[in-house]
């Protein structure tokens, strides 16, 4: 019984410890050097048309350019995602802060409703956290600017930086915007016979592309499912 409690503490402590991420040097280099050179350029473009900086806004962004220049194939990386997310959740960090007295209930009261707005309106986008609390805990400077403060900082330097992603990564040789428009044709698919595919096959080739959100663990039993639905469709009966 003590042999097995052990066990457990000790694969519990191992999963703190994460794979490493399947991703190749050159895309290290380049997610690093795009989210350094995107957020100085779109900080100097608003010190230029502005004549001032806000340093406060420094932290959402940060998280903005991480997403947009390190995993540009996430859904929660795309243009629309971080101009609608992040003025979206301005919004409403706005507004909760001018309804609602207490900070504490107010942020609550933000983050539920940006979530849910984000999720409705297809613009996840995980840094509109940060701008949320930041309209309601930034200071007096934020409180006094209202809903300007929704127009800039916020809405000016997301598309600032949503430009800059576009710009760097298609220079970059990087698919951005990921996903396909409704009239854009897809490659045709490649007959392939039916093989095992093993962990080390998807971390190679994942190891090959640009970084993707997801492990070979949830990869592969993303595809385990689809055969099984697949199996189920060709075989009704079966």
């Amino acid at each position: 019984m003590k042999t097995q409690w052990i066990e457990k503490v000790k694969v519990g402590c191992a999963r703190l410890w994460p794979h490493p991420l399947a991703v190749g040097k050159r895309e290290i280099a380049l997610s690093s050097i795009g989210a350094g050179l995107g957020l100085m350029i779109a900080g100097w473009i608003s010190h230029f048309i502005l004549g001032e900086v806000n340093l406060w806004f420094i932290a959402p962004m940060g998280a903005s350019a991480v997403l947009l220049f390190g995993v540009p194939n996430s859904p929660l990386a795309q243009p629309w995602s971080i101009v609608g997310g992040n003025t979206l959740a301005a919004v409403v960090g706005v507004s909760s802060g001018l309804l609602v007295a207490d900070p504490g209930l107010a942020c609550g009261l933000a983050a539920c409703l940006a979530i849910g707005l984000m999720f409705k309106l297809r613009c996840l986008h995980p840094p509109g956290g940060a701008v949320a609390l930041t309209a309601i805990l930034g200071g007096p400077g934020i409180h006094q600017m209202g809903y300007q403060f929704v127009l800039y900082p916020v809405l000016l330097n997301s598309v600032l930086l949503a430009a800059l992603a576009i710009l760097f990564n298609n220079l970059a040789g990087r698919r951005y915007p990921h996903p396909l428009a409704p009239a854009e044709a897809k490659p045709a698919s490649l007959p392939i016979d039916a093989v095992s595919i093993t962990r080390a096959d998807l971390h190679q080739a994942l190891m090959q592309g640009e970084l993707f959100d997801i492990d070979e663990d949830d990869l592969q039993e993303i595809l385990l499912r689809a055969e099984q639905l697949a199996h189920r469709r060709q075989n009704p009966g079966g």
